[in-house]
């Protein structure tokens, strides 16, 4: 005579243990802050744009120090070193220790600045 088996019951502790675990580590892995945008754009062949009466300003970006034309200036009073310039044309150059964090600060800075026209120069 064959022996009747009775069938178990599924367990689900093993399923939702599993989901707590994918769940806790999606929401440790993930980020909830949302990061800001810099435009870039890229440098392209001089045209009409160009105008040899429009003197550029030079900004050399330093670790710890920042010069505009020259003359060292802070982040904060950087929006009025451009005097009544209504479009600015900025040449950003940089020491080589310079951080990607210190550039994107300054950019960030630079956004101040109405109509501003920033080229971030290579070192050669």
């Amino acid at each position: 005579m064959r022996r009747r088996t009775r069938r178990r019951r599924l367990s689900m502790t093993s399923l939702i243990d599993v989901i707590f675990l994918l769940l806790l580590f999606f929401m440790l892995s993930s980020t909830f802050t949302r990061f800001s945008e810099v435009e870039l754009a890229a440098g392209g062949a001089a045209g009409a744009a160009t105008a040899s009466d429009i003197r550029p300003f030079f900004l050399r970006l330093g670790t710890d120090s920042l010069d505009l034309n020259g003359r060292d200036i802070a982040f904060a009073s950087l929006a009025d070193g451009f005097g009544e310039d209504a479009a600015p044309v900025v040449l950003v150059s940089m020491v080589p220790s310079v951080t990607a964090q210190r550039l994107t600060d300054l950019l960030v800075a630079l956004r101040a600045v109405p109509g501003a026209k920033v080229t971030v120069l290579e070192r050669s």
